[in-house]
């Protein structure tokens, strides 16, 4: 959370909180936040809409993007226009967590990949057909990303790597990984979706030098790529939501201890 917000926060519940108590609590200085008071004539004309769209995001688990969140004002009686929706978001810190699943071009660091993969999902021998994606994990430090790779002969999990951060190198990584592990003999292909960590110059070189054919999702269709976003419901089901997570290494250390318990001992049911 920035700073300024803070501030807005301590400013808003002044009347119900001591300042030294909140200033405490947020980790900021008192003389700080009395600088960002003198600054401020009237409180903020946007802090009312900012509360309700807080209102709802805190309902719908921060999965709405502003367009969402424009109807659900509107059937609550608040009528603004969607821009001013939008910039409210981004000053208050309201964004949608959810990983929008959409092409982003890049212009020359950009990679298309035909849909080699075309949602046949049986494969004849290990390390023939792989998927991957990346999900995230909350905690009470912030977003936990795990990407895994996902091996489609027998549906484990190949390799997985986890960030605070949703960047190239958090796929590179699991990508290194995999190859680290598995001995491949025959042609293997890697099945993503299209964001920008898997349409970047930098995965076209690393899956070209180890000889990996890409295939990808087409736009807007997550059915393309159902196994690995399958990957991620049955953890959240069987583990990370039955828990609450507070740090970092909590999260690791229970996604590495359960990717275990999947690999080898859960009983798999094949159709």
């Amino acid at each position: 959370m920035r700073t300024s917000v803070k501030y807005r926060v301590i400013y808003r519940h002044k009347e119900k909180y001591t300042i030294s108590e909140m200033c405490r609590f947020f980790e900021v200085s008192r003389s700080g936040y009395y600088d960002y008071v003198k600054r401020i004539d009237i409180p903020d004309k946007d802090l009312p809409l900012a509360d309700k769209i807080r209102e709802c995001q805190e309902i719908t688990n921060r999965t709405y993007g502003y367009r969402r969140v424009h109807i659900w004002l509107e059937r609550h009686g608040i009528h603004r226009n969607p821009k001013t929706i939008l910039r409210v978001m981004r000053q208050y810190n309201l964004l949608s967590v959810v990983r929008r699943k959409r092409y982003i071009n890049y212009g020359q660091y950009l990679h298309r990949y035909p849909n080699l993969l075309n949602r046949d999902f049986k494969a004849e021998r290990p390390n023939q057909k792989w998927a991957t994606d990346i999900s995230y994990i909350k905690t009470g430090e912030g977003f936990l990303y795990l990407s895994i790779i996902r091996d489609l002969y027998d549906n484990s999990i190949v390799a997985h790597k986890t960030s605070t951060y949703q960047n190239i190198n958090l796929v590179l990584n699991t990508i290194r990984a995999a190859k680290q592990k598995e001995k491949v003999t025959g042609e293997l292909q890697l099945h993503s979706d299209q964001g920008f960590q898997y349409t970047s110059h930098e995965y076209f070189n690393l899956t070209t030098s180890y000889n990996i054919k890409q295939s990808m999702s087409r736009r807007g269709n997550p059915y393309d790529n159902a196994l690995a976003e399958n990957f991620f419901s049955i953890l959240k089901a069987e583990c990370i939501n039955r828990v609450n997570l507070k740090t970092y290494n909590e999260a690791r250390t229970l996604i590495d201890e359960y990717i275990y318990f999947y690999n080898n001992e859960r009983i798999q049911l094949k159709s």
